[in-house]
């Protein structure tokens, strides 16, 4: 019962900045973890970040931790990803999800999201 819509993608130069948004519909945000997920061309999925329903829990996968923050707004139904120090290998498209799953361990496979959003792309130029 959650339609996510993400925006803030685009094309930025290596070692810039950008802010992912993800907003969601429905009644029931704050019952959902989310995720950020991305797919390079050629490549698998991968787990980017993901952040406990209250906010209070963050995880990261290591190729993005120190440079990237998710946050989220249960008040505005929103969930955000800064990308800071931006890298060529970090272009993808990148995917909010939302999760219902109680165990923190299973935010880092996307098998365990029932939703996601339409995909954002990300372009670092070098």
């Amino acid at each position: 019962q959650v339609q996510l819509v993400e925006s803030g993608g685009g094309l930025v130069q290596a070692g810039g900045s950008l802010r992912l948004s993800c907003a969601a519909s429905g009644r029931s945000f704050s019952t959902y973890a989310m995720g950020w997920f991305r797919q390079a061309p050629g490549k698998e999925r991968e787990f980017v970040a993901a952040i406990s329903r209250s906010g209070g829990s963050a995880y990261y996968a290591d190729s993005v931790k120190g440079r990237f923050t998710i946050s989220r707004d249960n008040a505005k139904n929103t969930v955000y990803l800064q990308m800071n120090s931006l890298k060529s290998e970090d272009t993808a498209v990148y995917y909010c999800a939302a999760t219902p799953t109680y165990y923190s361990s299973r935010y880092y496979s996307g098998n365990n999201y029932d939703y996601w959003g339409q995909g954002t792309q990300v372009t670092v130029s070098s």
